[in-house]
Order: structure tokens, then sequence, then C-alpha cells
């Protein structure tokens, strides 16, 4: 992983090169309060304040508390309300060194400069890259945290970008361990005949997998058993064949990332571990790889699962609602207070929302305006999609009590939900991210590849809910 420690760090006056932020609205009264040979600089440079611009200024006179022979002006889109990635392409385009804000202090943009440094470079070492752009700030308070959400962002996107060969179900366990380690969680791993035997969906979803990659279901504990039980639960397939109802090549390019899921379930137990929220939490990662052989699951089928209830296989490729809904079951006998799960689920929710919106379902509407609210707070934006009860119809079986697909294509975001709504307990809120877990193009301080959709808002909606308890 990235090293994200150190970028961001307290004012106590050090030398630092000084960032003079303008907005469209404020650039004209900023340029000609300029001497003439600073507005020539900025002509030449074509600055016009335009957010993500940037321009470099000649010595500012000494206004800065340390001596320097050059600052920057930076367009942001307003001065007054700074977001996550106003700061983002400046830290991704600045040389190595320390700066700080002429004025004010970064707040939010903190976490854009931060997650701009992050590079996965676990195959291929990058030697242009520069070296740490270090970022001061006065509100000390506020960088711990700040950190926490880049480094869980950066574990996302590690695991993500991670293909499936170093990245299958044991090590999602070690990932696991690894984070539980960190905090002294405990973890519970059920492999073997006693995952067929408690776990059938699980188990039947992975069989087909070489046994180093055998499936299992990864749990996590931490916390005070007094305080509220909170489930957290990630969608592990670390890649998806579509099994024996095979993805086209196109469609299996970019199955590593099918394991998103938990990726984000890490990510986030890591942040509420971090900000020690006072909750009972409960992890849980159904790990398995897709894969298909001889005794792979086929459609047609009649799987058993945990909550009993017999599921036909209307296709093979709708894996990962099998597994959840073991796991589901599993959350929901510890009767906990609240059950979140993270999926690169459907096809269907990036047809609607497209892939930087994660469609959100729940069966609680407080919990649902809750989880947008933080969205829209810390822009980490969902979308709520209706768990439209009409559309069970199309999950019905002839032979058992459920399919796994739908018929005719229609509503496939929708009636994935409604097949995982069967293993919630009805009297628990639930809220269900369907993510994409990856950027296909990148943008300031996000990369293009793996990235975490959705878990920032989850984990403010947690802090709004437990944090002052």
């Amino acid at each position: 992983m990235t090293d994200l420690s150190n970028l961001l760090r307290p004012d106590n006056g050090q030398s630092a090169r000084s960032i003079h932020l303008v907005d469209a609205a404020g650039f004209e009264g900023w340029l000609t309060a300029q001497p003439e040979s600073v507005r020539l600089l900025v002509a030449a440079q074509k600055f016009r304040g335009k957010p993500h611009e940037h321009a470099v200024l000649p010595e500012d006179g000494g206004q800065n508390r340390a001596a320097q022979d050059w600052s920057i002006v930076a367009g942001v889109a307003s001065v007054s309300q700074l977001g996550p990635w106003c700061l983002a392409r400046l830290a991704e385009q600045l040389p190595e060194g320390s700066y700080r804000l002429a004025e004010g202090d970064p707040g939010e943009a903190a976490l854009g400069w931060v997650t701009a440094h992050y590079r996965f470079d676990r195959y291929r070492k990058d030697e242009a890259a520069p070296g740490p752009r270090v970022l001061l700030s006065r509100e000390v308070a506020r960088i711990e945290p700040t950190v926490r959400l880049a480094e869980a962002t950066a574990l996302v996107r590690d695991m993500v970008n991670t293909p499936a060969a170093d990245m299958g179900p044991p090590d999602l366990e070690a990932a696991t361990q690894a984070v539980a380690q960190a905090f002294g969680a405990t973890v519970t791993v059920t492999r073997g005949d006693a995952l067929e035997q408690g776990y059938p969906m699980v188990h039947a979803v992975g069989k087909a997998a070489h046994r180093t990659f055998a499936p299992r279901l990864i749990e996590l504990e931490w916390g005070d058993p007094r305080h509220p039980r909170v489930a957290i639960i990630g969608k592990g397939v670390c890649f998806d064949s579509g099994g024996l109802d095979i993805k086209p090549s196109a469609g299996m390019r970019l199955m590593k990332k099918d394991m998103g899921g938990a990726a984000h379930a890490l990510g986030l137990a890591r942040l509420i571990m971090g900000a020690n929220l006072p909750v009972r939490l409960h992890m849980l990662i159904p790990a398995v790889e897709n894969a298909i052989s001889g005794n792979a699951f086929r459609p047609g089928d009649i799987l058993a699962s945990r909550k009993g209830l017999t599921v036909e296989i209307g296709n093979t490729d709708a894996e990962g609602r099998l597994i959840l809904g073991d796991a589901l079951t599993r959350a929901g006998e510890e009767r906990p207070e609240l059950i979140v799960d993270f999926a690169t689920l459907t096809g269907a929710a990036r047809v609607a929302v497209g892939p930087d919106l994660p469609a959100l379902f729940a069966n609680d509407d407080a919990l649902a305006q809750a989880v947008e609210a933080a969205g829209t707070a810390v822009d980490d934006p969902v979308w709520r999609l209706p768990l439209w009860d009409s559309y069970s119809d199309m999950l019905k079986s002839d032979v058992a009590d459920i399919n796994n697909a739908g018929e005719g294509g229609f509503a496939g975001a929708i009636t994935a939900a409604l097949f995982l709504r069967r293993f919630v307990p009805d009297d628990v809120p639930w809220v269900h991210l369907d993510t994409f877990a990856w950027r296909p193009s990148a943008r300031p301080g996000r990369p293009k590849g793996g990235d975490a959709l959705g878990m920032r808002a989850v984990f403010d909606m947690l802090q709004k809910r437990y944090g002052k308890r």
C-alpha cells in the first residue's frame, strides 16, 4: 500500500510554499490586485482561476512565515467551501516539498490531497513518480481521521486492483487477519465440511475452484458486546467466470474486481475500529471463486440455504446473491441493530445509474435517507432504487422456494435486491449497496482502477448514528 501516513502534518510554522486559492467569482479582483509582473506571468501560464488550474508565482515578498522563492495560485470551485477533491489535481502536479494554504485551512480538501498520492505499484514501480507533497494544516484534530479515510480508500483500491491469482479467498482471509490484528479483533473462518453443512450456498458457488482457492466464510468481531451490534457484509467473489453460464471474454476481463464488496466491508471495518465507534462490529465476507469444473453447480440445480429456503439456479452467473444470502442469514442470527452489505452485484445497476453511483436499496426509509444525506455531505453519493414488491414474482420458481435469477432481464438490480431481502430479518434495518468498485477513467485524486464508492457515505452515517454515544 502507498504510504499516506505523513502527507498531512500539523502546521508549526515550518518552511513551506504558499498556495493562494481563487475561484471564478474572485479571480478578476485577485488579478487586479497583483503587480504587473505577476499578471504577465499568470497570463503566460493561461491561468484563469478555473477549478484544477494552477500557476507558479514569483517570491511573495516575505508574506509567508518562511522565506520561499516561489508560490502557487490555484483555482477551486469555491474558496469558501472546499470539497474533498478541489486540491487533488494540484497535489498530483506539484513537485516534492511542503505546502500550506496562504489563507484558511484545507478542511475536507485534505482528503483529496492525500489520496492523490495513491499508486498501485505492486507489480511495476514508477521511477518517475514525484516524492511526497506534504500539506500543512492548523486543523490538527482533523489530520488523523483524514489519513484514516485515505488509508481505508487505498486499502480498497489495492485489493480491487490486485489480480485474482493474488487476491483469492485465502488472500481475503489474510487481509482480514492483518486488519484484525491491528485493532485486537477476532477472526473466525468456516471452511470444508463445516461450510458445506452450515453455508450450503457459499459452498456450492465455490466448490469448483482449485483447493488453493477453496471457499470459506470469514467473520471478524470487535468491540464491547454491550454496544449495539452492527453487521457489515461484503461480497467476496474473487473471480467470476460466470460459472457454466460462462461470461464472454469482455465480461470476464474485470472480474478480478468482483470481490470489491469484500474490500469495501474490510475498509469500513478498519474505519469503524480506527475511530473506536461504540458498536459491536460483526463483519462477514463469503469468499469464493466462481470457477468451472466437473463439479460446478449447474443451471437448474436446487440449492439449500442456511435459512432453509430452497433456491433454483436460473443462472450460475447470479452467484453473488447466493453467497450473500447465507452471510445475511448468519448476520441476522445475532440480532444486529443494523445490517449493511456491499456488493458488485449487477450490471443492471450500472446501466441504471452508471459507474459513479452505487445503487442503494433499503428496507427502512430513515436509514436510506441517512445514507443518502451522508453521501451528499462527504461527496460520496449514492442513489436509491426501490425494493418494488411487485417484481418479486419475477423470482418465482415452479420447483423451489425462489429462483436466483429473474426472467426476462427486467429490473435486474431490483430483483437481485429483492432476492437478498428474503434472507434479512424483517425487523432489522438493512441497506444494500450495489457498487461498481471501479473507475473507468481517472479524476483528480481518483485514478483509473479500483475505488471505494459508497464506503465513506456509510461511515459518515455510522459516525452520526453512534459517534456521540
